[in-house]
């Protein structure tokens, strides 16, 4: 299971650890970068220093402390630089607020990207989708979508966070999952309980979890991928509704019923 670009591209991707299990992502061209959700400055700094990469731009998701922290310090270093956030949401140091079907040019990399509206997790939550120059598609979706799982509803409602999930789910299959936290084993630990039948989902909580012995990150997944064994986008599944029902005591008429039945159940898991 290989989940990167082609050795071939121009542009790869990097995940940046930070504080306990968020990642920043960086996308470069091995001159220029450009960060996602920088909530940290300093790693972020100490990798363009190491690998001598001029940064050229700053994407937000949306505006928890965890991603949007390190921007002021990284604009003390690289002045110009412009930060892109979503209009909704109010986010430091931003030079361009974005919507839905907006899109980003980013010229040092030869790379456009789409913004995606997923409200749910935050009212304003973007997403930026794009492909790389060899048509390879990647996906930066802070936390609306996680390995395993999605992000909690904190400003939005259930329906919108599974018209979100919905809207990400229809992407092309081969397209990069690049999530803002790793959660992954604990969000398959939580799935296996929902799907415990679910011969994929053992397969891959085998290979997460050796990944993670070796201190290496389950991501990025994929569209494919999360669609075989993520229950929040397997709300049409007979085994996930019948699992939710039973954990909610109380049958649900929807999907976007089921989806709050999750939810509620991994918050309290």
């Amino acid at each position: 299971m290989t989940n990167r670009f082609s050795e071939a591209s121009s542009l790869q991707l990097k995940a940046i650890p930070a504080f306990n299990d968020n990642y920043i992502w960086l996308l470069h061209n091995a001159h220029q970068a450009v960060v996602v959700d920088p909530g940290d400055a300093q790693p972020v700094l100490a990798f363009l220093a190491h690998h001598q990469l001029d940064l050229t731009g700053v994407l937000i998701t949306h505006h928890h402390n965890d991603h949007v922290g390190g921007i002021t310090e990284l604009l003390r270093h690289y002045p110009s630089v412009p930060v892109y956030g979503p209009a909704l949401e109010s986010i430091p140091k931003r030079t361009h607020a974005i919507q839905a079907d907006d899109i980003v040019h980013l010229p040092e990399l030869a790379c456009r990207l789409r913004v995606l509206s997923v409200p749910g997790h935050t009212s304003g939550h973007v997403a930026y989708f794009g492909h790389n120059d060899l048509n390879e598609p990647f996906l930066f979706c802070g936390d609306t979508l996680f390995s395993g799982g999605c992000g909690r509803v904190f400003e939005g409602t259930a329906a919108q966070m599974l018209d979100s999930l919905n809207q990400l789910a229809a992407l092309p299959p081969q397209t990069l999952v690049c999530c803002a936290h790793e959660y992954t084993l604990s969000n398959l630990n939580w799935a296996l309980n929902v799907e415990p039948n679910n011969d994929d989902l053992h397969d891959y909580y085998q290979h997460a979890a050796a990944l993670r012995a070796e201190q290496q990150p389950t991501l990025p997944s994929t569209i494919e991928l999360e669609l075989r064994i993520n229950p929040f986008l397997r709300t049409h599944i007979p085994e996930v509704q019948l699992s939710a029902s039973s954990y909610s005591s109380c049958a649900a008429s929807n999907p976007t019923e089921v989806f709050a039945q999750l939810r509620e159940w991994k918050n309290n898991a």
